[in-house]
């Protein structure tokens, strides 16, 4: 699948979920784009929801949640890839305090509108939301403690790149906490070649076995990926409705093999060893 086509059909359908969100519209947590409802609903728990603008629940089209997985500490940096409406970031920046920050990286600028108008309601301040695309973050080499991800890397056509990207821009010792959507089996090509299905998080998902290796690949040690949800048949009938696939003849073959997933990794070395080097270089 082209780069280029797939990039152009998330940011056009993210776009138009922002907007729709900010008229007044439904969009994630209960009711989502184009049918995702079986993937995003149900993710935050009440405390949460209610701590934070509506907004930005609404605008939530993950596929679990990464603030949950992390474990956050106060004083660390955080970033969060393909942030939306930001309700990951604005979760996130309450838990490392007023000492720690917490950035969002999207490549939409209806959704950085609305996160920006999100934080500015919810009145926390440890927050940037940055513009740009997940296989080139704008920040520096050995900047943040922690990269999280909800549902994200697998909108991405060039996978690899992105995990490379979150190694650089990872401390020594950061730790990767993303929630994202991995297969078990084959995929009919069928699904795989969907630029619409792409923005639902299945035609671009990684087998279990290919993720592990990508992120070795690119640098990361301690991987391990804990299904969360695990998606049958029922629940293929609501992904592939409306996408121009004969649902009957291909839902027997994905009963099962979509699943929700934290994927958890972890940049060789300690935060206090790369301190060290810094102050000590030059």
């Amino acid at each position: 699948m082209a780069e280029a086509d797939v990039k152009a059909v998330v940011r056009e359908k993210y776009g138009q979920a922002a907007l729709q969100v900010g008229k007044g519209g439904c969009c994630g947590a209960s009711s989502t784009i184009d049918g995702f409802d079986p993937i995003t609903s149900n993710l935050y728990d009440s405390a949460q929801a209610e701590s934070l603008p509506i907004e930005a629940l609404q605008a939530s089209l993950g596929c679990g949640n990464p603030t949950a997985l992390a474990q956050l500490a106060p004083g660390e940096t955080v970033l969060d890839l393909g942030s939306g409406g930001g309700i990951d970031v604005l979760l996130s920046a309450r838990r490392v305090g007023p000492t720690g920050k917490a950035y969002g990286l999207d490549m939409t600028d209806e959704m950085l509108a609305l996160a920006r108008e999100n934080q500015r309601k919810a009145g926390v301040d440890n927050v940037e939301f940055l513009k740009g695309e997940i296989e080139s973050i704008p920040l520096p080499d050995n900047s943040v403690d922690v990269v999280i991800s909800n549902c994200v890397i697998n909108l991405s056509s060039d996978k690899d790149r992105v995990l490379r990207e979150a190694f650089r821009v990872l401390k020594s010792g950061g730790r990767l906490a993303v929630s994202d959507v991995v297969t078990r089996g084959d995929i009919p090509d069928v699904l795989r070649g969907n630029l619409e299905l792409w923005v639902g998080c299945l035609a671009g998902a990684l087998n279990e076995a290919d993720y592990v290796a990508k992120l070795a690949t690119a640098g990361f040690a301690t991987i391990s990926i804990e299904p969360t949800r695990i998606y049958h048949i029922e629940d293929a009938r609501e992904f592939l409705i409306g996408k121009g696939i004969d649902v009957d003849a291909v839902a027997a073959q994905v009963d099962g093999r979509f699943l929700s997933a934290f994927i958890r990794a972890k940049k060789p070395g300690t935060a206090a060893g790369a301190q060290r080097s810094a102050c000590c270089s030059g």
